[in-house]
Formats: C-alpha cells, structure tokens, sequence
C-alpha cells in the first residue's frame, strides 16, 4: 500500500486511469460513447476526483475528446485518425528497428523471440485477443531495444492507440503475414543490419495501414 496520502491517490489515479483505458481498448466502451464522471466514480467505488484526472490524461492521449452540450465521449478510430497515427508510427518505427539492430543485447534478443514464439501460437491456436496484444509487446521491446529514452518516451503514448487499432481491424487472415514479418524483423536485428531492420519495419508498417485502412473503410 502506499505510503503517504499522496502516493494513494496518485495510485488510485493511475489505477483508474489504466481501467478506464482498456475498456476504450477492448470495445467496452466504443467510440462515441459519452462517460460520465459520476457514473464512472459510482461504478468503480472511488470519489470522482481521480476519475476527472484519468479522463484528462486520456483526453490528452486522443483516446477522449470533449463535444459541446455531450460532455466526454469515447474518440472515434476511423480512417483519417489511422491516416496520421500510421504517418508517424512509420517514421519512428523504422528508427526503433534501425536502433536496435545497433544497441539489441543478447537477453534482449531473447526476449523478442519469445514474444514472437507466443505470437506464432496464440495465433495459431486462434486467440485472436492474445495475439494482438503479443503483437503490440513485441513493437514495445524493440522500441526498449533502441536504447533511446526520448525516443521511448515519444512512443509511450502511442503505445494504447496501438492496441486499440489491433483490437479494432485485426482478424484471424491477419495475423499470420504478421508473425512472419515479425520473424524477418527479428533476423535483421539480430544480424545487426540497420537498414534492413529500418526497411523492414516501414514495409511492416506499411502493410498494416492499407489492411487497417480497409478494414475500417469497410
């Protein structure tokens, strides 16, 4: 438990926030829904006060936005959003794969295979929710891989639209060409080929808009 007043309540927050966000990620709450902060502090039995600054953080992360006379309401994820998160997620990803076929330990290394051996499974084994959000841990450790903290602190943020896009365009005919891209992202960073890595990751990512793009288009 924490130790002061201060620590609970930023715990609280932070646990309220990281609810709050996942049933955005997982559907439970789709776009356009409107939340309430009395309702949402009476659901999760906590005053509203951590509520109102978890709804301010997600605000600020694009997961909420605030309409005239509606109050706080789910964003929406459609084309033009996708369009300007994949815009910037190229660029950056493509660093990420290049920094990390330079800096990537062993046990670092070691780590992204068994992400992706989880992967190749859960996908196989059709647990489509698993394999989404393996997919999004792997991107997280080559982002860790980097050893570049601003460029992890600049990709934190966009780590739950991540997932959230997954959650929303991801089905079972995608996640095979994903683990294979995955598995030649992987052998690129670990023969220490920057460009390769770079080129790689912009293709992945490339790939992923235009089935993302159709899916939510559809």
């Amino acid at each position: 438990m924490p130790d002061t007043p201060g620590d609970a309540h930023q715990s609280l927050r932070d646990l309220v926030y990281v609810q709050l966000r996942e049933r955005i990620i997982e559907g439970e709450y789709p776009a356009g829904r409107r939340l309430v902060e009395r309702e949402l502090a009476e659901t999760m039995n906590v005053s509203r006060v951590p509520v109102r600054e978890a709804m301010q953080r997600l605000e600020q992360e694009g997961f909420l936005t605030v309409q005239a006379r509606r109050g706080a309401v789910v964003a929406e994820f459609g084309p033009a959003e996708a369009e300007h998160f994949f815009a910037v997620r190229e660029s950056l990803e493509a660093l990420a794969a290049q920094l990390a076929a330079q800096h990537a330990t062993p046990a670092g290394l070691k780590s992204l295979e068994r992400i992706l051996t989880r992967t190749r499974k859960a996908a196989e084994a059709g647990r489509l929710r698993e394999t989404v959000s393996l997919n999004a841990d792997f991107h997280r450790a080559i982002v860790e891989l980097s050893g570049n903290p601003l460029l992890q602190d600049m990709m934190a943020p966009l780590d739950g639209r991540l997932r959230r896009l997954f959650r929303l365009t991801s089905g079972p005919e995608s996640t095979s060409p994903m683990c294979t891209e995955h598995e030649q992202l992987l052998a690129a960073i670990r023969s220490r080929d920057p460009q390769a890595a770079a080129d790689l990751a912009r293709r992945h990512v490339a790939g992923t808009r235009a089935f993302a793009l159709s899916a939510l288009g559809s």
